[in-house]
Protein backbone atom coordinates (compact mmCIF):
# COMPACT_ATOMS: atom_id res chain seq x y z
CA UNK A 1 0.00 0.00 0.00
CA UNK A 2 0.93 3.75 -1.17
CA UNK A 3 0.51 5.69 2.25
CA UNK A 4 1.77 8.93 0.00
CA UNK A 5 2.64 9.38 -3.83
CA UNK A 6 5.47 11.24 -2.91
CA UNK A 7 7.52 12.16 -0.34
CA UNK A 8 10.08 14.65 -0.11
CA UNK A 9 13.36 13.72 1.68
CA UNK A 10 14.54 16.84 4.15
CA UNK A 11 18.13 15.23 4.34
CA UNK A 12 21.46 13.86 2.52
CA UNK A 13 23.93 10.92 3.06
CA UNK A 14 23.06 7.59 4.35
CA UNK A 15 19.86 8.39 6.47
CA UNK A 16 18.76 10.01 2.84
CA UNK A 17 19.24 6.44 1.09
CA UNK A 18 17.51 4.69 4.17
CA UNK A 19 14.46 6.75 3.90
CA UNK A 20 14.29 5.91 -0.01
CA UNK A 21 14.51 2.75 0.22
CA UNK A 22 11.32 1.99 2.55
CA UNK A 23 9.69 4.41 -0.05
CA UNK A 24 10.86 2.82 -3.16
CA UNK A 25 9.79 -0.82 -1.44
CA UNK A 26 5.87 0.66 -0.84
CA UNK A 27 5.61 2.43 -4.53
CA UNK A 28 5.89 5.73 -3.05
CA UNK A 29 8.44 8.68 -5.51
CA UNK A 30 11.15 10.03 -3.72
CA UNK A 31 12.46 13.69 -4.15
CA UNK A 32 16.13 14.23 -3.16
CA UNK A 33 17.44 17.89 -2.24
CA UNK A 34 20.83 18.38 -2.46
CA UNK A 35 23.59 21.68 -1.47
CA UNK A 36 26.54 22.41 -4.01
CA UNK A 37 28.61 20.05 -2.39
CA UNK A 38 26.28 17.16 -2.93
CA UNK A 39 25.42 17.73 -6.49
CA UNK A 40 26.32 14.44 -7.43
CA UNK A 41 26.29 12.53 -4.36
CA UNK A 42 24.31 9.37 -4.01
CA UNK A 43 21.08 9.89 -2.69
CA UNK A 44 20.46 12.42 -6.12
CA UNK A 45 20.85 9.75 -7.90
CA UNK A 46 19.10 7.90 -6.22
CA UNK A 47 15.78 9.61 -5.78
CA UNK A 48 13.10 9.92 -8.38
CA UNK A 49 13.72 13.59 -8.45
CA UNK A 50 16.12 16.01 -7.08
CA UNK A 51 15.96 19.91 -6.60
CA UNK A 52 19.03 21.83 -5.67
CA UNK A 53 18.24 23.49 -2.52
CA UNK A 54 21.24 26.04 -1.50
CA UNK A 55 25.18 26.42 -1.25
CA UNK A 56 27.22 24.44 1.13
CA UNK A 57 26.24 26.13 4.14
CA UNK A 58 23.78 23.89 6.40
CA UNK A 59 22.17 27.41 6.41
CA UNK A 60 21.31 28.15 3.56
CA UNK A 61 20.36 24.76 2.17
CA UNK A 62 19.60 21.78 4.49
CA UNK A 63 17.99 24.09 7.55
CA UNK A 64 16.44 26.31 4.82
CA UNK A 65 12.92 25.41 5.82
CA UNK A 66 11.55 28.21 3.57
CA UNK A 67 12.85 26.74 0.37
CA UNK A 68 12.46 22.95 1.65
CA UNK A 69 8.71 23.62 1.25
CA UNK A 70 8.76 25.70 -1.68
CA UNK A 71 10.47 22.62 -3.09
CA UNK A 72 7.81 19.94 -1.82
CA UNK A 73 4.88 22.32 -3.47
CA UNK A 74 7.05 22.78 -6.25
CA UNK A 75 7.52 19.18 -7.11
CA UNK A 76 4.17 17.56 -5.53
CA UNK A 77 5.19 15.88 -2.63
CA UNK A 78 2.89 15.45 -0.18
CA UNK A 79 5.06 15.15 2.92
CA UNK A 80 8.31 15.07 4.45
CA UNK A 81 11.05 12.88 5.73
CA UNK A 82 13.38 14.68 7.89
CA UNK A 83 15.75 12.16 9.01
CA UNK A 84 18.01 13.02 11.88
CA UNK A 85 20.09 15.93 12.18
CA UNK A 86 19.80 18.84 10.47
CA UNK A 87 15.69 20.11 10.64
CA UNK A 88 14.49 15.97 12.54
CA UNK A 89 13.33 17.90 15.90
CA UNK A 90 13.10 21.56 14.32
CA UNK A 91 9.38 22.54 16.47
CA UNK A 92 9.23 25.57 13.87
CA UNK A 93 9.94 23.51 10.65
CA UNK A 94 7.48 21.30 11.66
CA UNK A 95 4.45 23.78 12.16
CA UNK A 96 5.98 25.04 9.02
CA UNK A 97 4.83 22.25 7.53
CA UNK A 98 2.04 21.41 9.09
CA UNK A 99 0.83 24.97 8.12
CA UNK A 100 1.93 24.44 4.56
CA UNK A 101 -0.44 21.34 4.66
CA UNK A 102 2.77 18.89 4.43
CA UNK A 103 2.65 16.26 6.33
CA UNK A 104 5.25 15.33 8.20
CA UNK A 105 7.27 12.39 9.25
CA UNK A 106 7.41 12.58 12.97
CA UNK A 107 5.48 13.64 15.75
CA UNK A 108 3.42 16.81 16.04
CA UNK A 109 5.37 20.29 16.14
CA UNK A 110 4.26 20.96 19.91
CA UNK A 111 5.04 17.97 20.76
CA UNK A 112 9.00 18.40 19.49
CA UNK A 113 9.14 21.82 21.53
CA UNK A 114 7.83 19.96 24.50
CA UNK A 115 10.77 17.46 24.90
CA UNK A 116 13.16 20.13 23.21
CA UNK A 117 13.27 21.11 26.43
CA UNK A 118 15.66 19.12 28.80
CA UNK A 119 14.05 21.03 31.77
CA UNK A 120 10.72 21.26 30.78
CA UNK A 121 10.86 17.31 29.82
CA UNK A 122 12.32 16.39 32.83
CA UNK A 123 9.66 18.02 35.23
CA UNK A 124 6.71 16.30 33.56
CA UNK A 125 8.53 13.21 33.28
CA UNK A 126 9.07 13.53 37.03
CA UNK A 127 5.30 14.44 37.55
CA UNK A 128 4.28 11.33 35.61
CA UNK A 129 5.95 8.97 37.66
CA UNK A 130 9.25 8.62 35.52
CA UNK A 131 12.73 8.45 37.49
CA UNK A 132 14.91 11.48 36.71
CA UNK A 133 18.45 12.63 37.94
CA UNK A 134 18.36 14.91 41.28
CA UNK A 135 19.00 18.24 39.91
CA UNK A 136 17.79 22.08 39.52
CA UNK A 137 13.92 22.29 38.92
CA UNK A 138 14.37 25.16 36.32
CA UNK A 139 17.59 26.72 34.58
CA UNK A 140 20.27 28.33 36.95
CA UNK A 141 20.15 31.87 37.40
CA UNK A 142 23.33 32.94 39.62
CA UNK A 143 26.47 30.77 41.16
CA UNK A 144 24.77 31.21 44.19
CA UNK A 145 21.74 29.17 43.14
CA UNK A 146 24.17 26.74 41.67
CA UNK A 147 26.05 26.13 44.49
CA UNK A 148 23.05 25.65 46.54
CA UNK A 149 21.75 22.79 44.30
CA UNK A 150 25.12 21.13 43.75
CA UNK A 151 25.72 20.92 47.96
CA UNK A 152 22.41 19.53 48.82
CA UNK A 153 22.81 16.61 45.99
CA UNK A 154 25.86 16.34 46.53
CA UNK A 155 29.45 16.56 44.20
CA UNK A 156 29.84 15.58 41.26
CA UNK A 157 27.67 17.31 38.98
CA UNK A 158 27.14 18.21 35.72
CA UNK A 159 25.87 21.38 33.58
CA UNK A 160 23.63 20.83 30.66
CA UNK A 161 22.22 22.99 28.00
CA UNK A 162 18.33 22.92 28.44
CA UNK A 163 17.94 23.01 24.40
CA UNK A 164 20.68 21.35 23.24
CA UNK A 165 22.10 18.48 22.60
CA UNK A 166 25.80 16.19 21.61
CA UNK A 167 27.24 16.75 24.56
CA UNK A 168 27.27 20.99 23.90
CA UNK A 169 27.45 23.04 27.12
CA UNK A 170 27.92 19.57 28.88
CA UNK A 171 30.84 20.51 32.01
CA UNK A 172 31.51 18.25 34.58
CA UNK A 173 31.84 19.79 37.80
CA UNK A 174 34.03 17.70 40.79
CA UNK A 175 33.96 20.33 43.61
CA UNK A 176 32.95 23.79 44.41
CA UNK A 177 36.33 25.70 43.29
CA UNK A 178 35.24 24.21 39.86
CA UNK A 179 31.98 25.64 39.98
CA UNK A 180 31.41 29.53 38.72
CA UNK A 181 34.09 28.45 36.10
CA UNK A 182 32.10 25.65 34.42
CA UNK A 183 28.57 27.38 34.94
CA UNK A 184 29.91 30.58 33.13
CA UNK A 185 31.59 28.48 30.57
CA UNK A 186 28.23 26.13 29.99
CA UNK A 187 26.18 29.38 29.84
CA UNK A 188 28.60 30.89 26.90
CA UNK A 189 28.51 27.72 25.00
CA UNK A 190 24.59 27.18 25.02
CA UNK A 191 24.15 30.63 24.10
CA UNK A 192 26.18 30.53 21.36
CA UNK A 193 25.23 26.98 20.00
CA UNK A 194 21.37 27.31 20.65
CA UNK A 195 20.67 30.86 21.25
CA UNK A 196 19.08 29.94 23.96
CA UNK A 197 21.68 30.16 27.10
CA UNK A 198 19.58 28.24 29.61
CA UNK A 199 21.51 25.57 31.37
CA UNK A 200 20.82 23.55 34.65
CA UNK A 201 22.71 21.19 36.85
CA UNK A 202 21.96 17.34 37.64
CA UNK A 203 23.16 14.64 39.70
CA UNK A 204 26.88 13.50 37.65
CA UNK A 205 27.01 9.33 37.53
CA UNK A 206 30.09 8.45 37.26
CA UNK A 207 29.91 5.15 35.51
CA UNK A 208 26.84 4.86 34.07
CA UNK A 209 25.36 3.07 31.13
CA UNK A 210 23.50 4.75 28.52
CA UNK A 211 20.03 2.80 27.36
CA UNK A 212 17.47 4.06 25.50
CA UNK A 213 13.80 2.53 24.37
CA UNK A 214 12.59 3.02 20.75
CA UNK A 215 8.54 3.39 20.83
CA UNK A 216 5.89 3.91 18.04
CA UNK A 217 2.77 5.53 18.46
CA UNK A 218 0.05 6.15 16.35
CA UNK A 219 -2.94 9.17 16.23
CA UNK A 220 -5.45 6.60 17.48
CA UNK A 221 -3.58 6.31 21.23
CA UNK A 222 -1.85 3.54 20.67
CA UNK A 223 1.65 2.85 21.44
CA UNK A 224 4.54 0.26 21.45
CA UNK A 225 8.08 -0.28 22.37
CA UNK A 226 10.47 -2.22 20.24
CA UNK A 227 12.95 -3.06 23.34
CA UNK A 228 16.28 -1.53 24.46
CA UNK A 229 19.43 -0.60 22.91
CA UNK A 230 22.75 -0.16 24.45
CA UNK A 231 24.67 3.08 23.19
CA UNK A 232 27.36 3.54 26.22
CA UNK A 233 30.47 3.82 24.14
CA UNK A 234 30.94 6.98 23.32
CA UNK A 235 33.28 9.56 22.71
CA UNK A 236 32.77 13.47 23.81
CA UNK A 237 29.03 12.20 24.46
CA UNK A 238 28.70 11.33 20.77
CA UNK A 239 27.63 7.17 20.07
CA UNK A 240 30.21 5.09 18.44
CA UNK A 241 29.15 1.37 19.27
CA UNK A 242 25.17 0.50 19.48
CA UNK A 243 24.16 -2.89 19.99
CA UNK A 244 20.19 -4.36 20.94
CA UNK A 245 19.68 -5.71 23.40
CA UNK A 246 21.47 -4.55 26.00
CA UNK A 247 23.84 -7.72 27.75
CA UNK A 248 23.05 -6.77 31.15
CA UNK A 249 19.32 -6.51 30.74
CA UNK A 250 16.71 -8.64 32.78
CA UNK A 251 12.85 -9.65 32.65
CA UNK A 252 12.50 -6.87 35.53
CA UNK A 253 14.57 -4.34 34.32
CA UNK A 254 13.35 -4.57 30.74
CA UNK A 255 9.70 -4.51 32.01
CA UNK A 256 10.97 -1.56 34.60
CA UNK A 257 12.33 0.78 31.75
CA UNK A 258 10.10 -0.27 28.69
CA UNK A 259 7.04 1.01 31.08
CA UNK A 260 9.11 4.35 31.78
CA UNK A 261 9.57 4.50 27.95
CA UNK A 262 5.71 4.31 27.30
CA UNK A 263 4.70 6.69 29.81
CA UNK A 264 6.74 9.46 28.20
CA UNK A 265 5.48 9.31 25.24
CA UNK A 266 1.86 8.46 26.40
CA UNK A 267 2.21 11.71 28.88
CA UNK A 268 3.09 13.95 25.96
CA UNK A 269 0.81 12.27 23.19
CA UNK A 270 3.44 11.07 20.97
CA UNK A 271 3.28 10.14 17.65
CA UNK A 272 5.21 8.36 15.06
CA UNK A 273 8.92 6.74 15.92
CA UNK A 274 10.67 8.11 18.61
CA UNK A 275 13.36 7.32 21.25
CA UNK A 276 13.50 7.58 25.02
CA UNK A 277 16.67 7.55 26.37
CA UNK A 278 17.68 6.56 30.03
CA UNK A 279 20.86 6.72 32.16
CA UNK A 280 21.45 3.53 34.18
CA UNK A 281 23.50 2.84 36.80
CA UNK A 282 23.27 0.89 40.82
CA UNK A 283 20.23 -0.96 39.78
CA UNK A 284 18.01 2.29 38.55
CA UNK A 285 17.24 3.57 35.77
CA UNK A 286 16.53 7.67 34.54
CA UNK A 287 15.16 9.72 32.39
CA UNK A 288 17.48 11.59 30.30
CA UNK A 289 15.91 12.86 26.87
CA UNK A 290 13.19 12.02 24.35
CA UNK A 291 14.64 12.20 20.82
CA UNK A 292 11.95 12.78 18.81
CA UNK A 293 13.12 11.53 15.12
CA UNK A 294 14.38 8.56 14.09
CA UNK A 295 17.59 7.31 15.56
CA UNK A 296 20.91 6.48 13.79
CA UNK A 297 20.81 3.26 15.76
CA UNK A 298 17.35 2.41 14.59
CA UNK A 299 19.11 -0.21 12.24
CA UNK A 300 20.00 -2.73 15.05
CA UNK A 301 16.12 -2.27 16.26
CA UNK A 302 15.29 -3.62 12.97
CA UNK A 303 17.31 -6.80 12.79
CA UNK A 304 16.85 -8.05 16.03
CA UNK A 305 12.84 -7.25 15.30
CA UNK A 306 12.15 -7.60 12.46
CA UNK A 307 10.17 -4.53 12.23
CA UNK A 308 10.96 -2.00 9.21
CA UNK A 309 10.71 1.38 11.13
CA UNK A 310 10.67 3.89 8.46
CA UNK A 311 8.01 1.95 6.32
CA UNK A 312 5.71 2.23 10.33
CA UNK A 313 7.00 6.03 10.31
CA UNK A 314 5.35 6.37 7.06
CA UNK A 315 2.25 4.43 7.65
CA UNK A 316 1.43 6.84 10.85
CA UNK A 317 2.39 9.55 9.04
CA UNK A 318 -0.71 9.17 6.92
CA UNK A 319 -2.89 8.23 9.40
CA UNK A 320 -2.92 4.47 9.77
CA UNK A 321 -3.25 2.43 13.54
CA UNK A 322 -0.26 0.24 14.22
CA UNK A 323 -0.60 -2.97 12.74
CA UNK A 324 1.85 -4.40 15.57
CA UNK A 325 0.49 -5.46 19.03
CA UNK A 326 3.00 -5.86 21.47
CA UNK A 327 2.59 -9.23 21.98
CA UNK A 328 3.60 -9.41 18.20
CA UNK A 329 7.17 -8.35 18.86
CA UNK A 330 9.99 -10.41 19.74
CA UNK A 331 13.43 -10.27 20.28
CA UNK A 332 15.66 -12.52 17.50
CA UNK A 333 19.19 -12.74 18.50
CA UNK A 334 21.75 -9.70 18.77
CA UNK A 335 22.75 -6.95 16.91
CA UNK A 336 25.48 -4.39 16.84
CA UNK A 337 26.19 -0.91 15.00
CA UNK A 338 29.62 0.68 14.51
CA UNK A 339 29.59 3.51 13.16
CA UNK A 340 32.29 4.33 10.75
CA UNK A 341 33.16 8.07 10.81
CA UNK A 342 35.74 9.94 8.40
CA UNK A 343 37.87 10.62 11.55
CA UNK A 344 41.35 10.06 12.82
CA UNK A 345 40.99 8.35 16.39
CA UNK A 346 44.80 8.94 16.50
CA UNK A 347 44.43 12.60 16.52
CA UNK A 348 41.57 13.96 18.79
CA UNK A 349 38.70 12.31 16.24
CA UNK A 350 39.23 15.19 13.76
CA UNK A 351 37.43 14.77 10.91
CA UNK A 352 38.96 13.80 7.48
CA UNK A 353 37.61 15.14 4.65
CA UNK A 354 38.34 13.68 1.45
CA UNK A 355 38.14 11.46 -1.84
CA UNK A 356 37.71 7.91 -1.52
CA UNK A 357 40.32 6.34 -3.58
CA UNK A 358 39.02 2.53 -3.35
CA UNK A 359 35.83 1.43 -1.18
CA UNK A 360 34.51 -2.28 -0.79
CA UNK A 361 31.70 -3.03 1.39
CA UNK A 362 32.06 -6.16 3.36
CA UNK A 363 29.23 -8.72 3.03
CA UNK A 364 27.90 -12.42 3.55
CA UNK A 365 25.85 -13.60 6.45
CA UNK A 366 24.15 -11.46 8.98
CA UNK A 367 25.68 -8.07 7.78
CA UNK A 368 24.47 -4.72 6.88
CA UNK A 369 26.32 -1.72 5.74
CA UNK A 370 23.58 1.92 5.31
CA UNK A 371 25.55 4.13 3.53
CA UNK A 372 25.81 7.26 0.93
CA UNK A 373 29.50 6.61 -0.10
CA UNK A 374 30.89 5.00 -3.11
CA UNK A 375 34.33 5.13 -4.42
CA UNK A 376 35.61 8.09 -6.05
CA UNK A 377 33.29 9.97 -3.77
CA UNK A 378 34.55 12.92 -2.02
CA UNK A 379 33.28 13.36 1.45
CA UNK A 380 32.83 17.19 2.08
CA UNK A 381 34.23 19.28 4.93
CA UNK A 382 30.59 20.79 5.07
CA UNK A 383 28.77 17.80 6.95
CA UNK A 384 28.97 14.93 9.03
CA UNK A 385 31.61 12.81 8.83
CA UNK A 386 29.85 9.41 8.86
CA UNK A 387 30.95 7.22 6.24
CA UNK A 388 28.39 4.35 6.84
CA UNK A 389 26.85 1.92 9.55
CA UNK A 390 27.68 -1.36 9.97
CA UNK A 391 25.80 -3.53 11.11
CA UNK A 392 25.97 -7.25 12.11
CA UNK A 393 23.41 -10.14 13.94
CA UNK A 394 24.14 -13.49 15.00
CA UNK A 395 21.97 -15.75 16.98
CA UNK A 396 24.03 -14.52 20.15
CA UNK A 397 26.01 -11.93 21.27
CA UNK A 398 29.33 -13.15 20.58
CA UNK A 399 28.63 -14.28 17.34
CA UNK A 400 27.41 -10.55 16.52
CA UNK A 401 30.83 -9.49 17.86
CA UNK A 402 32.74 -12.20 15.48
CA UNK A 403 30.92 -11.17 12.55
CA UNK A 404 31.53 -7.61 13.32
CA UNK A 405 35.16 -8.63 12.91
CA UNK A 406 34.96 -10.49 9.77
CA UNK A 407 33.43 -7.38 8.22
CA UNK A 408 35.76 -5.21 9.62
CA UNK A 409 38.33 -6.76 8.07
CA UNK A 410 36.87 -7.06 4.73
CA UNK A 411 35.67 -3.38 4.86
CA UNK A 412 37.98 -1.53 2.37
CA UNK A 413 38.02 2.25 2.58
CA UNK A 414 41.38 4.02 0.96
CA UNK A 415 41.57 8.19 0.92
CA UNK A 416 40.26 8.77 3.91
CA UNK A 417 41.15 8.32 7.72
CA UNK A 418 38.47 5.96 9.70
CA UNK A 419 37.13 5.23 13.05
CA UNK A 420 37.37 1.27 11.69
CA UNK A 421 40.80 0.72 13.29
CA UNK A 422 39.32 1.96 16.81
CA UNK A 423 36.23 -0.67 16.50
CA UNK A 424 38.30 -3.51 15.50
CA UNK A 425 40.13 -2.82 18.93
CA UNK A 426 36.49 -2.44 20.89
CA UNK A 427 35.43 -5.88 19.36
CA UNK A 428 38.42 -7.20 20.54
CA UNK A 429 38.78 -5.77 24.16
CA UNK A 430 37.94 -8.52 26.90
CA UNK A 431 35.81 -5.70 28.76
CA UNK A 432 33.77 -4.85 26.11
CA UNK A 433 33.47 -8.60 25.08
CA UNK A 434 32.05 -9.21 28.95
CA UNK A 435 29.50 -6.50 28.39
CA UNK A 436 31.30 -5.18 30.90
CA UNK A 437 30.94 -1.11 29.19
CA UNK A 438 29.72 2.36 30.31
CA UNK A 439 29.76 6.22 28.77
CA UNK A 440 33.22 6.61 29.93
CA UNK A 441 34.71 2.97 27.98
CA UNK A 442 37.14 4.62 25.92
CA UNK A 443 39.02 6.64 28.22
CA UNK A 444 38.81 4.12 30.64
CA UNK A 445 39.92 1.10 28.61
CA UNK A 446 42.74 2.72 27.19
CA UNK A 447 41.56 1.79 23.52
CA UNK A 448 43.53 4.45 21.64
CA UNK A 449 46.60 3.39 23.13
CA UNK A 450 46.40 0.27 22.10
CA UNK A 451 45.45 0.89 18.50
CA UNK A 452 49.41 0.64 17.33
CA UNK A 453 48.98 -3.30 16.67
CA UNK A 454 45.41 -2.86 15.03
CA UNK A 455 47.34 0.00 12.49
CA UNK A 456 49.99 -2.80 11.57
CA UNK A 457 46.44 -5.70 10.81
CA UNK A 458 45.36 -2.61 9.08
CA UNK A 459 48.43 -2.48 5.97
CA UNK A 460 48.52 -6.18 6.18
CA UNK A 461 44.42 -6.22 5.88
CA UNK A 462 44.64 -3.41 2.90
CA UNK A 463 47.84 -5.04 0.93
CA UNK A 464 45.97 -8.08 1.00
CA UNK A 465 42.00 -6.88 0.42
CA UNK A 466 43.76 -4.66 -2.68
CA UNK A 467 45.20 -7.72 -4.87
CA UNK A 468 41.67 -8.88 -5.04
CA UNK A 469 40.62 -6.09 -7.74
CA UNK A 470 43.10 -6.07 -10.16
CA UNK A 471 46.39 -6.38 -11.44
CA UNK A 472 49.39 -5.17 -12.92
CA UNK A 473 49.77 -0.94 -12.39
CA UNK A 474 46.24 -0.60 -10.58
CA UNK A 475 47.75 -2.55 -7.85
CA UNK A 476 50.82 -0.99 -7.65
CA UNK A 477 48.39 2.21 -7.55
CA UNK A 478 46.58 1.36 -4.69
CA UNK A 479 49.56 -0.45 -2.23
CA UNK A 480 50.97 3.32 -2.75
CA UNK A 481 47.88 4.76 -1.29
CA UNK A 482 47.77 2.24 1.13
CA UNK A 483 51.14 3.08 2.62
CA UNK A 484 50.41 6.85 2.72
CA UNK A 485 47.63 5.89 4.81
CA UNK A 486 49.16 3.61 7.26
CA UNK A 487 51.48 6.29 7.62
CA UNK A 488 49.17 8.79 7.68
CA UNK A 489 47.72 6.72 10.59
CA UNK A 490 50.76 5.86 12.76
CA UNK A 491 50.25 7.45 16.42
CA UNK A 492 51.63 10.56 16.93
Amino acid sequence: MAYFNKVLIANRGEIAIRAMRACRELGIETVAIYSDPDKNALHVKYADEAFHVGEARPSHSYLNKERICEIAHKSGAEAVHPGYGFLAENSSFAKLCEDEGIVFIGPRSDVIETMGSKIGSKRLMRDAGVPVLEGTEGGVSTVDEAREVASRIGYPVITKASAGGGGIGMQIVHSEDELEAAIEKAIRIAGSAFGDATVFIEKYLEKPRHIEVQVLADSKGNAIHLFERECSIQRRYQKLVEEAPSPIMTEDLRDAITESALTVAKTVGYTNAGTVEFLFAEGQHYFMEMNTRLQVEHTITEMVTGVDIVKQQLAIAAGEALALDQEDIGIRGHAIECRVNAEDPMNDFNADPGKIVRYRSPGGPGVRVDSGVHMGYTIPAQYDSMVSKLCTHGSDRMEAIQRMRRAIYEYVIIGVKTTLPLHYAIMNNRSYIKGDTHTHFIEQEGILSKLERYMVDEESRMRTLAESFNQGREVAAIAAAVDVYVRSNQPK
